[in-house]
């Protein structure tokens, strides 16, 4: 569907944003926001309801203006003068805004034409492509949140943008829905080039596609890291039971380990060797007559860590 998009610097800074602050009245929506993202990289935006996601982004595509800051797509400001490169930009924001009583085929038909797409296979080929073909015919006020969904992506693609911005695309999907929609972005980001700027609260799926994360909690970015720098930060430990845990666990002192006693009774280690490889603490321990009952790696999941990262973030506070 998109031609590969050729750049000497694939890793140069696509979009940014500087000290971006916004007050709605006396609310502080954002505050202090400053974010970089490359080129194809896909950048996950997190936080709660509230926390000035869908704000952010809306100020970084010009539809509300910041109360002081300064968003840059391409390096370039983004103000009401630089209009060309809204031509290299997709985004959905939000509810994704449709004709009600027209198609499927008709509501992208539209935007291929507000576009400038000269190319009338475009409309098909982005409905194959977003599993709408069965549904071309169909009235947009009829379709499920779900296929409403897949056609704001749809009309969000249509014109093969280098920046996609999108704001919680996985809303009503099912789960075969949302796998299709991660390996579309990661092929989008990975085979094509395109940068990808996504919020979304399923934080666990996030964790499986985007290259870096971005947690914003009351309006502040308060941790940004690649995925797998936030891999070393969450909490991973090797479970262990068996009859005699004293003497199981004077046996991995000697192994060079460091369990600890928890409060039900069973050995936790957090030897980075014993969490990759428990199939080895097992062999050790059968081997010395201390066959264990249960051997189960525990790691947080990135709802759990982000969770975390906010309540001591307010403890600091």
């Amino acid at each position: 569907m998109f031609g590969l998009i050729k750049s000497d610097v694939m890793n140069s800074e696509i979009i940014r944003t500087e000290n971006l602050t916004k007050y709605f009245g006396k609310v502080l929506a954002v505050r202090d926001m400053t974010i970089s993202v490359r080129k194809g990289e896909i950048y996950g935006f997190v936080g709660l309801n509230g926390a000035g996601k869908t704000t952010t982004i809306r100020m970084l595509l010009g539809m509300i203006r910041p109360n002081s800051g300064i968003c840059y797509l391409f390096g370039k400001k983004v103000s009401p003068g630089n209009t060309g490169i809204w031509n290299r930009v997709g985004y959905m924001v939000e509810i994704p805004y449709s004709y009600p009583d027209l198609t499927v085929r008709q509501n992208l038909e539209i935007f291929r034409r507000m576009r400038l797409i000269r190319n009338q296979r475009t409309v098909d080929s982005i409905m194959d492509h977003l599993q709408l073909g069965k549904y071309a015919d169909r009235l947009a006020k009829n379709l499920s949140l779900g296929n409403a969904q897949r056609l704001g992506i749809a009309k969000a693609l249509l014109h093969k943008p280098e920046i996609l911005i999108l704001d919680e695309p996985a809303n009503g999907l099912d789960p075969a829905g949302i796998v299709e929609i991660r390996e579309l972005l990661t092929d989008l980001a990975g085979n094509h080039g395109v940068t990808i700027f996504i919020s979304s609260h399923i934080l666990g799926e996030l964790s499986k596609y985007v290259s870096r994360i971005g947690i914003i909690h009351e309006g502040r970015l308060i941790q940004e890291m690649g995925v797998e720098e936030m891999e070393k930060y969450r909490n991973r430990r090797l479970q262990v039971n068996m009859q005699d845990v004293d003497g199981a666990g004077k046996l991995l002192v000697q192994k060079g380990y460091h369990p600890l006693s928890t409060e039900n009774g069973f050995l936790e280690l957090k030897d980075e060797e014993a969490i990759t490889q428990p199939e080895m603490i097992s062999s050790l321990l059968v081997h010395n007559g201390f066959p264990p009952s249960l051997l189960k790696v525990e790691e947080e999941d990135l709802e759990s860590y982000f969770l975390r990262v906010i309540k001591i973030k307010k403890q600091e506070e």
